[in-house]
């Protein structure tokens, strides 16, 4: 018996795949996103157009298969200690996000006369954004842990959560059943369901995973994995949970295993075929006849929507004390409808509702709306970064006003500026307080800022995009600026921004991929430390070399630091032997080596010429030039670009010698 027959849907399945396949192809060829290219797909193969493929019961099934493998793999990327960090911007963040959203869109249907009912159901709908698109491609990105992927993922959380009570409101608004003694009873249901989790995470999969990879079975392991993803989904669904809540549970509690990283690997290809089919499934729904005949509604429409969730969420960030440039990237990137919406549409529609009132035209362009902004989400989150940096240059440049936390900043000179503290920064920063090296934090994270104080380090509140922050740090005597932050977006800006306002600063960043490295050294980065390295290690090794600590000592903290498996770097003073640093002097602090650049008035000149001692104090010790160091040169010595001169003077005479260092574009820069 030929095996279509066994299996009709398997014509169905094939065409799917080889359709998506060919249009995510393409789309690869025209340099789109393959994400739009599965959407495109499947409004190409769907029942409203081409109809190859017509079972969408089928379609719907492993689209759900799609999600939860989704969802899962981005709960194994974050663990339980990662989402308390952002309780505040969960419950705060979320809830003013879907709170407001749902009431302004109540507002507006009820004073177009049309029920508070259908108007809190339809506020439901706008409310959620797409956690599948939006997760995977700040995953796919590695921006899931900059400051918008992080309060990204705070307000879907939240979103997920709110699912729970909004399947069951939405049939309580209509003629269905439903009281609130039964929401009760499912909130009831979700807060056990967490609280299992995190026993699970804590003390049962760890164990459980360790079992299994001692048996040295890769299927096993994989089955284990998969089994402990659809298990966790399946029982939340049971209990009334949302599945996609479900399966970022079930992906929480892997990540509490030291396995994670293996099971994530594992997992990666099965999500890739399934959640292809999810946005293929998502294009599907599309009815383009509605969208030939009303192409005017659905664009007017979809302008409201955007509007509409962009400058809710982005006030929502703006509530927590987040900078206009991170909130209005963040709104951005929520601005458009979620995959979940489609439930609740289909919930709706069994009580009786309809989004806007409208009946089955509500529902067309409802869903036309959705699929289009769904498509729109990869070019919003890829211009969110430079449409937030310009609205907080046209809204007044200002963006967050720093704020001094801890010790005053007024009288440090001589110091190096630390922009972050996370993981890289706050290592950083114990290193430097425990060697005695004169430091000063920047960061914009409002629960990062509450331990700086609480520890009375020198810190600034501000963001470091901004050239009031640095000055507010005091980047015009400063030694050293290092950028310990991981925002691909934020970085180049912070680094061209300090080379302009300090030509004789030395810069250090920080950065995930090789290929950012020539791209901030010609930002003007001294030294950039790709992530993939020791990353801490080697910003302390600049730091103290920096300082003219000698290569020998330093070789020697380095070696102190790998023989304690790195716990002066990753405790407390308490937790450690406190690093005793020599050659740590006034030389060192007062000392730098500034680089000669193409158009600077230092460039081409005699040092007789530049008169360095006589107007700015500043002595030559010497001049490095294509690896090879020239002592104590001679007055007719002409600095060339590319040179760097080692100079020792104040952090005063630095600050009055910089124009000789700037180039002309860097005058313009600090003119305009």
């Amino acid at each position: 018996m030929p095996l279509a027959a066994v299996l009709p849907q398997l014509n169905e399945i094939a065409a799917l795949l080889v359709v998506s396949v060919a249009i995510a192809y393409l789309s690869y060829r025209l340099r789109l996103v393959p994400i739009v290219g599965f959407l495109l797909a499947g409004v190409a193969i769907g029942p409203n157009a081409l109809g190859i493929v017509r079972d969408q019961a089928l379609v719907d099934v492993l689209a759900e298969v799609g999600v939860i493998l989704l969802l899962f793999t981005i709960g194994i990327e974050f663990s339980l200690e990662k989402l308390s960090k952002i309780r505040r911007a969960i419950a705060i963040g979320g809830g003013l996000q879907v709170g407001v959203t749902i009431a302004a869109v109540t507002g507006g249907l009820v004073a177009a006369g049309i029920s508070w009912q259908e108007g809190v159901y339809t506020g439901c709908l706008v409310a959620l954004s797409t956690t599948a698109i939006v997760l995977g491609l700040l995953a796919e990105r590695n921006e899931t842990g900059s400051p918008t992927g992080q309060l990204a993922l705070a307000i879907l959380i939240f979103q997920d959560l709110a699912i729970v009570a909004m399947v069951l409101i939405v049939p309580m608004l209509g003629s269905g059943g439903g009281t609130l003694g039964d929401l009760m009873l499912v909130l009831g249901k979700a807060v056990l369901l967490i609280a299992a989790v995190v026993v699970l995470a804590r003390r049962a999969v760890p164990k459980l995973l360790e079992r299994v990879a001692r048996t040295r079975r890769q299927e096993l392991f994989l089955l284990s994995v998969v089994a402990i993803c659809f298990g966790t989904a399946a029982g939340s669904s049971v209990m009334g949970v949302s599945l996609a809540l479900g399966a970022f549970l079930a992906g929480l509690v892997v990540s509490e295993s030291p396995y994670s990283g293996h099971a994530l690997s594992e997992v990666l290809p099965l999500r890739t075929v399934f959640n292809a089919v999810f946005f293929v499934s998502v294009g599907m729904l599309l009815d383009l006849r509605f969208l030939i005949e009303n192409p005017l509604l659905v664009v007017a429409a979809a302008a409201v929507v955007i509007v509409l969730k962009f400058a809710i969420a982005s006030a929502s960030v703006l509530a927590l004390g987040f900078p206009l440039r991170i909130a209005a990237a963040t709104g951005l990137t929520l601005a458009q409808i979620g995959e979940f919406s489609f439930v609740l549409e289909r919930a709706g529609r069994a009580a009786g509702l309809s989004p806007m009132g409208l009946g089955d035209e509500g529902a067309q362009l409802f869903i036309a709306v959705t699929v289009l902004l769904m498509m729109a989400t990869p070019f919003k989150i890829d211009a969110g970064p430079r449409f937030g940096s310009a609205l907080a240059v046209r809204l007044g440049g200002k963006g967050t006003q720093p704020e001094d936390a801890g010790e005053s900043t007024s009288s440090l000179e001589d110091h190096t500026i630390v922009v972050g503290y996370g993981p890289a920064g706050r290592h950083l920063v114990r290193a430097m307080r425990d060697t005695g090296i004169p430091f000063v934090v920047i960061e914009l994270n409002p629960a990062s800022m509450d331990e700086l104080k609480a520890e009375g380090l020198p810190a600034i509140y501000g963001d470091a995009t901004q050239q009031h922050t640095l000055e507010a740090a005091g980047l015009k005597y400063a030694k050293l600026c290092v950028i310990a932050i991981s925002d691909p977006n934020a970085s180049p800006r912070i680094v061209h921004l300090a080379r302009h306002l300090n030509p004789t600063l030395q810069v250090i960043a920080r950065t995930r991929f090789f290929t950012d490295v020539e791209r901030l050294h010609q930002l003007g980065a001294d030294v950039v430390v790709p992530e993939e390295l020791e990353t801490t290690v080697r910003l302390f090794s600049h730091v103290l070399g920096a300082y003219f600590v000698p290569p020998a000592e330093v070789d020697r903290q380095i070696a102190a630091l790998r023989a304690e498996d790195y716990r002066v770097l990753r405790g407390s003073i308490q937790e450690a032997h406190l690093m005793v640093l020599e050659g740590l002097d006034e030389e060192g602090l007062h000392t730098r080596a500034v680089a000669v650049r193409e158009g600077a008035p230092a460039a081409g000149r005699t040092l007789a010429e530049l008169a360095l001692r006589q107007t700015y104090r500043l002595t030559v010790l010497a001049v490095r030039r294509d690896g090879k160091t020239v002592g104590s040169p001679a007055g007719d010595f002409r600095p060339q670009p590319g040179d760097r001169l080692v100079l020792v003077g104040t952090a005063t005479d630095f600050a009055e010698s910089a124009d000789l260092f700037r180039t002309p574009e860097d005058r313009e820069e600090i003119v305009d």
